[in-house]
């Protein structure tokens, strides 16, 4: 099923799941999977008083587009939509919300299991939690590819600098 409609939404408006689902909803598809990241009040012992998004929008835009194209080559979905919030983000509000339509649910949950993970890995959007004692901290996404090739380029370079001085 390679027809259907992709929509791709970055915002600094509060997420709607109602809308998500109204964008993938179908009378030929009996399934409809969900994916709803928030905001805790925690990490690592730290009270998190909110998150701060920024984005490179054009870019990020294409990649979600790019996980679009993928997510209808492997898998027989419907609709897609994929929200995802930039600004700040209160405690329990969604930062990113993916859902997908298809005719069976294995296909929808699959496709939004990759989605997500994708979407971390791959996209230019970045996170800073922002704690009750003081500042905040941009977090290093474990998921992104192109920053840990860049850590690794950077830990190459520093070390082949270091041999060639000693």
């Amino acid at each position: 099923m390679a027809t259907g409609q992709n929509t791709v939404q970055i915002t600094s408006d509060v997420l709607n799941v109602d809308d998500a689902v109204k964008k993938v909803t179908s009378p030929t598809s009996g399934a409809i999977s969900l994916f709803i990241g928030t905001t805790r009040n925690n990490f690592d012992g730290k009270e998190v008083i909110r998150l701060e998004y920024d984005a490179y929008i054009p870019m990020a835009e294409k990649e979600i587009k790019k996980i679009c194209q993928v997510m209808r080559q492997r898998w027989e979905v419907e609709h897609i939509a994929v929200f995802h919030r930039i600004g700040h983000v209160p405690i329990s509000e969604s930062s990113v919300i993916i859902a997908v339509s298809s005719p069976h649910r294995k296909a929808s949950l699959e496709s939004v299991q990759y989605c997500i993970d994708t979407l971390k890995a791959t996209v230019p959007i970045w996170k800073k939690e922002m704690y009750a004692e003081g500042e905040g901290t941009w977090k290093e996404n474990k998921e992104c590819v192109w920053a840990a090739s860049a850590v690794s380029a950077a830990t190459a370079a520093s070390t082949s600098s270091a041999a060639s001085t000693s």
